[in-house]
């Protein structure tokens, strides 16, 4: 037969062992069929991919993280995500389930663009070739998705939804007292109505139009705002904080990060704090991401504190700060507030105070002059530097002073990088004795500290001779009495909840919560990303466009490459390239009060925006008049039991995106679940890391690596063109010229081998590193697969009628109990082991029989599909197997009939006895106290004690 007969006709070759060359005909033919046939389309229950199967098979939801189509195609570390996926779909199709598993593309972002400056290619160009070569890869995988539900943001059908969802949220506020979001114009009816105060005191009717914006900013969940930035020159754009590196650099280039004020869209994620850590209980995470995130949102209980400024120019402002230690309140002897605090302008007066310490001015003439100079060094450093431990600490006095406000004190005021204007309220109170940090400030600057919390140890009340901070949470108070108020001799709990209490009392503090979660910053100064569905009129108020002008696509300009600078100009400012195209920017539109002219946002929505609901998108692609059909995201997505959170019924991905993607998309999805647009309260409700596959780098002298494939092993060393060099265990990738492509192994293997080695390199959570030499491992178990049902000389089936004996069906048995819940954990490896060890048992067995050879093939169909497709199909079948019952084991053949009881006397073994697999403790004690080798080393001593483990163990203990 040609090699173009259907995969209903098994194809006759001059040879039929098992090689790459067969492997790579089955592989495509199977391929083709799976596609022709629509083999892994799932039915939705509604819409234009409704089927029958939407209500005949409970469903089942199966999700990898975005890809983003590189450039550079993939290697072997890639796919490992996608064909768990793939295995585990697999297997739950087989086991009854209707499966959604499908693949899009997170197209939008830097690096295309990036590329497209360097080379003058349009991005969309250079990402669609890119998609192209990456399916071409994964379909070659036999990766089992539905491709009439993928996606890619970069389509406009796509992020026409996500420009919708956007103005969802602009159009909502978070109402605390409902505890979620509502549409903003139930707000303003409130306003309108006095329902519900304007701030200010002014009637809603006698403000105008820019005044109203600026009120509906304050609540609104996206909203535009003056705020410090991380801005990168060299990127020529913002950054957010999660895109920024331990060092101060940008996670994309490298390059120089700075703090600079612009105008930014925000998201008020800040507004789901406490639902965002609430609901983590609700999901099946791992508890190391549920960390990060607990981590990330920082909730905290403490109390706001305010301090009287009282500075030389008599100014009657206030302080404000957040401590979780308001008991500590008598041990501040200093303040630091934020370098861009918006106070420090106001309080800094014309000359230094009288008795100013040398060490305090940072050798600057005047207060406004050190204020200034110290300004500019926190501006070049990003937040993540000023957070980090530094052996020097640095900072400068304001010249100003403020009140403590439970014992009248003076105290100076300086302004310090470790203090974020982004955190809390920009300004802490500083307590010396009882903080590291102010610890080591205090030490630098020569500043005065008390010791207000007892020490537990003998290093005394002067905290001049410490060593450094002495912190505790369970000590007692002392050096804290007032007129009215003593915590002296209290423990820390009650001596919070007194100290509140007396402050809320004089309207200067009161009990709150705290989060180090940051609103979100929503917009980048680039090309390749999603427009804004926003427009301004000529006062500079936004006004969204209605759905009907969705989406608001990308328009073609000359020039794509955002406006860079050089990376050490901090005081640059963005210029984005859609500014530049004129035509696109000002516009003529009627938005219901007539034409009139706006001007577009020229800002790009980040690279996060199409991930944040794609998953949703999957459910209902082809729907044109909805984000997604409520009926089809009940039953893909709705709460599988009563109370329980609803969202994909598994999420495989890296565990690098614990606080970028993932709690970004749970915000939006939250926002549409309060309007009503989703049943289910969370996207994703179980989660699983995969590992990374690793692969050996190998560098010369100069620290330069070598290309892994010319290094060869030689008497305990690794040598390159006859120079050693040394080798070292890392990521895999193209510029550490150790990267190894699906391409290679499967034109050398074969796909199916490519996918069991995967699975079987070790846990699917933990990484491993790559070694090629071994892929042959699993290609050897395929061809004894292979040959245990097809004759290598004829092509014939070989497999019997007879029936199998009792060795071979427990087997047989306990490979199908193991496999099922090994495929249950995503334990993949275990399931290789488990099969492999039942093909082996054929293997020496001589003769196969049938019963025994397609539960076998079956159980490895998830795991190399192809190579079980058409083993099923030489077996005699004409259908796939794709849906064919997985095996189910016989209980009473996964139990052994018996098993060996080891008997113990005084700890030491004296007699092994074949015992029943289900007997019982009783008969177990009595067989082995009747055993003669356990009667003869008792003697004549008495039995005290036996302690029975049955069916395998019996310890006695004499007395």
């Amino acid at each position: 037969m040609s090699e173009t007969t259907s995969a209903t006709e098994p194809q006759q070759t001059a040879t039929q062992k098992y090689t790459a060359e067969l492997a790579a005909r089955i592989e495509a033919r199977w391929q083709d069929e799976w596609e022709r046939r629509g083999t892994f389309q799932a039915a939705n229950p509604a819409g234009s991919l409704a089927g029958p199967g939407a209500t005949a098979r409970p469903p089942a939801y199966i999700m990898d993280m975005f890809p983003y189509p590189s450039g550079a195609g993939l290697h072997v570390g890639h796919p490992l995500g996608y064909i768990a996926t793939d295995v585990y779909s697999r297997y739950l199709r087989m086991t009854g389930y209707n499966v959604l598993h499908t693949l899009g593309y997170d197209a939008f972002g830097l690096p295309a663009e990036q590329y497209a400056v360097q080379t003058g290619t349009h991005p969309r160009v250079t990402t669609e070739a890119n998609m192209v070569t990456m399916r071409a890869q994964l379909r070659r995988l036999g990766l089992g998705h539905d491709s009439r539900r993928s996606v890619a943001t970069i389509d406009p059908g796509f992020y026409r939804w996500t420009q919708w969802i956007f103005l969802k949220i602009f159009e909502s506020w978070y109402d605390p007292e409902q505890d979620r979001a509502r549409p903003i114009a139930e707000l303003v009816e409130e306003f309108a109505s006095g329902a519900r105060p304007v701030p200010g005191g002014r009637p809603w009717g006698e403000l105008d139009a820019v005044e109203r914006s600026a009120v509906l900013d304050d609540h609104r969940l996206a909203y535009v705002k003056e705020a410090p930035v991380n801005w990168c020159p060299g990127l020529g754009t913002v950054l957010a904080n999660e895109e920024v590196t331990a060092d101060g650099r940008s996670e994309r280039g490298n390059f120089p990060v700075y703090r600079a004020s612009l105008r930014q869209w925000m998201m008020r994620i800040t507004a789901y704090a406490d639902r965002l850590l609430d609901d983590l209980d609700l999901l099946d995470w791992p508890e190391a991401i549920k960390l990060q995130q607990r981590n990330w949102i920082g909730r905290s209980e403490g109390a706001r504190v305010e301090f009287r400024l009282d500075a030389a120019g008599g100014e009657d402002d206030k302080i404000v700060v957040f401590t979780t230690r308001p008991d500590t309140l008598w041990g501040a002897t200093y303040m630091v507030l934020a370098p861009e605090h918006p106070l420090v302008d106001r309080m800094v007066p014309a000359r230094w105070p009288e008795g100013t310490r040398e060490a305090w001015t940072g050798a600057a003439p005047t207060p406004a002059a050190a204020v200034a100079t110290y300004r500019r060094q926190a501006a070049a450093k990003s937040d993540v530097e000023r957070q980090a431990e530094a052996k020097d600490k640095t900072g400068v006095f304001t010249g100003a002073f403020a009140v403590n406000p439970v014992n009248g004190e003076r105290i100076p005021i300086f302004i310090a990088d470790y203090v974020l204007m982004g955190y809390g309220t920009g300004a802490i109170m500083a307590v010396p004795a009882h903080d590291h940090r102010d610890f080591a400030f205090a030490r630098a600057f020569e500043l005065p500290m008390r010791c207000v919390v007892q020490p537990g140890d003998d290093r005394g009340q002067d905290p001049r001779t410490w060593d450094d901070a002495f912190v505790s949470h369970d000590a007692r108070i002392v050096n804290s009495s007032g007129s009215d108020i003593s915590l002296d001799g209290l423990g820390v709990a009650e001596a919070k909840a007194r100290i509140t209490a007396w402050l809320a009392e004089r309207g200067i503090g009161e009990g709150t919560v705290n989060y180090r979660l940051r609103d979100w910053l929503f917009s980048r100064q680039r090309y390749w990303g999603e427009p804004f569905p926003i427009v301004y009129d000529e006062d500079g108020v936004p006004h969204p466009l209605p759905a009907s002008m969705l989406p608001v696509e990308l328009p073609e300009i000359d020039d794509y490459a955002p406006r860079t600078f050089d990376p050490d100009d901090a005081d640059s400012r963005p210029e984005t390239p859609l500014s530049r195209n004129k035509e696109w920017v000002e516009v003529t539109l009627d938005l219901g009060d007539g034409p009139r002219q706006y001007r577009r946002e020229t800002n790009t929505m980040p690279n996060w925006a199409g991930s944040c609901w794609y998953e949703l998108r999957y459910l209902d692609p082809d729907n044109d008049e909805r984000l997604v059909d409520p009926e089809v995201e009940r039953y893909w997505m709705g709460p599988r039991t009563t109370g329980g959170s609803g969202g994909a019924d598994l999420y495989v991905g890296g565990a690098e995106h614990a606080v970028l993607h993932l709690l970004y998309a749970r915000f939006w999805h939250k926002v549409l679940y309060d309007l009503g647009y989703v049943s289910s309260r969370e996207p994703f409700h179980r989660l699983f890391n995969q590992g990374m596959i690793q692969a050996y780098v190998y560098r010369d002298e100069r620290g330069f690596p070598v290309p892994a494939t010319e290094v060869v092993e030689e008497d305990g060393g690794f040598w390159h063109d006859g120079q050693p060099v040394r080798r070292e265990l890392g990521k895999m990738g193209k510029s550490l010229k150790n990267s190894v492509t699906p391409d290679e192994i499967c034109a050398e293997y074969g796909a199916d081998t490519l996918r069991l080695y995967e699975m079987a390199m070790g846990p699917l959570d933990v990484s491993r590193p790559w070694e090629t030499r071994a892929v042959v491992g699993s290609y050897r178990l395929l061809q004894r697969l292979w040959r245990n049902v097809v004759d290598e000389a004829t092509g014939e089936v070989v497999v019997t009628d007879e029936e199998p004996d009792e060795e071979t069906l427990r087997a047989l048995h306990k490979a199908i109990d193991g496999v099922r819940a090994d495929m249950e954990g995503l334990r993949f490896n275990t399931a290789v082991a488990k099969v492999t060890e039942l093909n082996n048992h054929l293997t020496k067995r001589g003769s196969v029989p049938r019963s025994v050879a397609e539960p076998l093939v079956l159980m490895i169909a998830p795991l190399a599909p192809h190579i079980a497709e058409e083993l099923w199909r030489r077996l005699g079948h004409t259908e796939s197997l794709a849906h064919e019952p997985f095996p189910v084991a016989d209980p009473a053949l996964v139990q052994d009939p018996t098993v060996t009881c080891v008997v113990q006397v005084k700890g030491k073994v004296r007699a092994r006895i074949e015992v029943p697999a289900t007997i019982g403790d009783g008969d177990l004690e009595a067989l082995a106290l009747a055993d003669p080798a356990v009667r003869r080393a008792l003697g004549d001593a008495q039995v005290r004690k036996v302690v029975v483990r049955a069916p395998r163990l019996v310890n006695v203990v004499p007395g």
